[in-house]
């Protein structure tokens, strides 16, 4: 982000009597800040979910903060900070992932996003846990960034969508072979995917890597960032890269917004890892300045 628009961003934060990065909100013993855990339905699964319920009267709109492959970095830092803003944040696992029964698959993720989506657009469950039903806001991390894209480019109703450095295993790598490898690489059991480190996903790392990467093959073409973009364009559509190597699917998504008339996206780049490892208060800043141009605090 340029040096002029962090000040103006840091000036305009400073400007609030309680800032969700430095100070804890005065406490409301009447609608006081929670932590609501419960499971949510999907495809015959119960996901393991959990909401940072926002304090304060009345209902709040809400992020749904999604994961990547496999989901060691939760950036639930984010989600506090979120909360402090005025948001609801609910995380939840996928069908196969991190004790959530069922198999794992890329498909499944987005079906599970969806499902998540529907929960919150139920009107008790919007009464219980104070949404707003009508804005939700999607931001994925890595591979939970490639799921937001693809869940609010199927659901025009999603109010706005965040990518940080958005990516889905193996599907650079197999673009990147002639249509005829593809197959074949499968077949020999090419690594297309990186499967190191996959213990928290149901049946990884030994008996997956041959669905995921024909997962990857069967889908590559539909899920290729820059063709989401038309159904995109006219919500905001925040992109965030950093020096992971990712930069170029997002990069080429953005321009696709542009090239599709978009006046709402947005693109922001930090100097850092994939994790954002020293680029938090950064990351969140970005993050937040994009949810108050939806919903101002």
């Amino acid at each position: 982000m340029r040096p002029l628009a962090l000040a103006l961003l840091a000036f305009a934060l400073s400007a609030h009597a309680q800032s969700p990065f430095t100070t804890d909100p005065t406490p409301d013993k009447t609608s006081p800040a929670t932590l609501e855990t419960f499971q949510l339905p999907s495809h015959g699964a119960l996901l393991n979910a959990f909401m940072y319920t926002a304090e304060g009267p009345g209902s709040h709109p809400t992020v749904i903060l999604l994961h990547g492959f496999p989901g060691n970095e939760k950036n639930l830092d984010l989600a506090q900070i979120i909360r402090r803003a005025g948001w609801n944040v609910l995380y939840f696992d996928y069908r196969g992932s991190w004790g959530t029964p069922g198999i794992f698959s890329f498909n499944h993720c987005i079906e599970d996003t969806e499902a998540a989506v529907a929960f919150l657009r139920d009107p008790l469950n919007a009464k219980k846990l104070r949404t707003v039903p009508k804005t939700i806001v999607l931001i994925g991390h890595s591979m939970g960034g490639f799921i937001a894209l693809n869940a609010a480019a199927k659901d025009p109703a999603i109010t706005a969508v965040a990518s940080i450095s958005a990516a889905l295993p193996g599907v650079t790598r197999i673009l990147s072979l002639p249509p005829g490898q593809r197959e074949l690489s499968v077949q020999r059991s090419t690594p297309l995917i990186n499967l190191s480190g996959l213990a928290p996903l149901n049946g990884c790392p030994a008996l997956c890597a041959e669905s995921l990467a024909q997962e990857a093959i069967t889908n590559a073409a539909k899920w290729d960032f820059a063709t989401l973009a038309p159904k995109l364009a006219t919500r905001p559509v925040l992109v965030i890269t950093s020096d992971d190597g990712l930069t170029p699917a997002s990069d080429a998504l953005y321009a696709a917004l542009e090239k599709a008339g978009s006046t709402q996206a947005k693109s922001v780049h930090l100097a850092t890892d994939h994790s954002y490892s020293d680029k938090r208060i950064a990351l969140a800043q970005t993050i937040l300045e994009g949810l108050d141009y939806i919903h101002p605090r």
